[in-house]
């Protein structure tokens, strides 16, 4: 994740993870907001499907989602690939 972009999108892949660009600063949990928002439009999930799990408080983030297998996110994701959110 990396905070205080100019635009939201996901960037691709980075090792075994999704690298995202949100807008919002790395304060009072705004980034981890904006992390969970650009998920559920990315995924078309509902926030309440979108669980932070860990990493709060850095850039490392571990997040739950409900009501998507593994092979759906990773399509959704890769067609949300550079695209400006």
């Amino acid at each position: 994740m990396a905070p205080g972009s100019r635009v939201a999108r996901v960037v691709g892949r980075y090792g075994d993870a999704w690298k995202l660009r949100i807008r919002e600063a790395p304060e009072r949990g705004r980034a981890n907001d904006g992390v969970v928002r650009l998920l559920a439009k990315v995924l078309s999930l509902s926030r309440e499907r979108i669980t932070l799990v860990s990493g709060h408080g850095s850039r490392d983030k571990i997040v739950e989602l409900e009501g998507l297998d593994a092979h759906e996110i990773e399509r959704r994701l890769a067609a949300a690939d550079r695209k400006e959110l």
